[in-house]
């Protein structure tokens, strides 16, 4: 995510990998400032006293997602605004830290890598039974969603029939040629290059780094032949929009990276929970698909509106 995105793109994040606030500009606002939310304007209404504030991550998938929580949240009576593009992991979970936002859309394998490094639980059952452990104090998670988005080594079609590749084994046996195109954070990330040599063995020619978490710059750079692959997150739409090949993980370099909320115990009430429980419930991949496909793709619709007409469609709000 995406990170993004988080992962991403993306997996995130899924880190998420994202469109919207540059990645740089995202850390550099992690070392410079001890509030990143600063600048950034928060949408919809808010109250004082218990009304929460949804941040995302600086790509579209977190935003739409962040807007699912808030819209769900307001139909259940509780007053929840948005504050959009925060920045990568490393910053908005300072933000969820610090109480500068009380909820955020994260993704549970790069989660738990974020705050346990050693952690070797790849599975989405795993992964959710580790995370309680190893956050800080003052933050939890609720329940992780059927809804999954990884981050994934993607080819075009002429690249794989170019080299013969189907999997992260065969791309291994040519990774010295091949220019890799991914958020800069994939430089150090444990499923970034790290991961690659560590399972695959496999050390690219370069990496050439996107700020956009696999989105239009990234796809141009891949369709260009500018790099060869990409980390482009599993629900983006110009995968199946442009014929590309995801290269088959045998290994689980990509661990599992289920959507769920990060929050902040200090104002969460049993009310919210339940209201983002929700929608945990019946979130899936193909809605995400859909949704990004929606505000992403010709549609242009905004985020706030593609969230909406989920939520009436999947009936949690009138």
């Amino acid at each position: 995510m995406k990170e993004p995105r988080p992962q991403a793109l993306a997996r995130r994040a899924f880190g998420g990998l994202a469109a919207g606030l540059g990645l740089a500009m995202a850390l550099s606002a992690c070392g410079g400032s001890s509030n990143p939310l600063s600048s950034a304007p928060a949408t919809g209404s808010a109250a004082s006293g218990s009304a929460l504030v949804i941040g995302s991550a600086d790509f579209p998938e977190s935003q739409i997602i962040a807007e699912v929580y808030a819209g769900a949240l307001n139909a259940a009576g509780i007053t929840a605004s948005t504050k959009p593009n925060i920045g990568s992991r490393e910053v908005y979970f300072k933000a969820v830290q610090d109480g500068s936002v009380d909820v955020i859309p994260d993704y549970s394998g790069n989660l738990l890598l974020h705050v346990s490094k050693d952690a070797t639980a790849v599975s989405a059952e795993d992964i959710f039974k580790a995370l309680p452990g190893k956050l800080p104090e003052g933050l939890a998670v609720l329940e992780a969603s059927k809804a999954e988005d990884k981050d994934a080594m993607v080819v075009t079609k002429a690249t794989a029939e170019k080299y013969k590749l189907k999997s992260l084994e065969d791309l291994a046996k040519v990774c010295g040629e091949i220019v890799v195109g991914a958020p800069a954070t994939f430089a150090e990330r444990a499923y970034g290059l790290p991961g690659l040599k560590k399972n695959y063995n496999c050390v690219p020619k370069k990496l050439e780094p996107f700020s956009d978490g696999g989105g239009a710059v990234t796809l141009k750079a891949l369709l260009s032949d500018q790099v060869q692959v990409a980390d482009i997150y599993t629900t983006t739409p110009s995968i199946a929009d442009n014929d590309l090949v995801v290269l088959e993980d045998p290994k689980n370099n990509f661990i599992a990276q289920q959507v769920l909320p990060l929050y902040n115990k200090a104002k969460m009430t049993d009310k919210a929970k339940e209201a983002l429980n929700s929608v945990s419930k019946v979130l899936t991949t193909d809605d995400l698909i859909n949704l990004n496909r929606a505000v992403s793709g010709s549609q242009k619709q905004n985020p706030k509106d593609a969230a909406a007409a989920w939520l009436k469609d999947k009936g949690l709000v009138m």
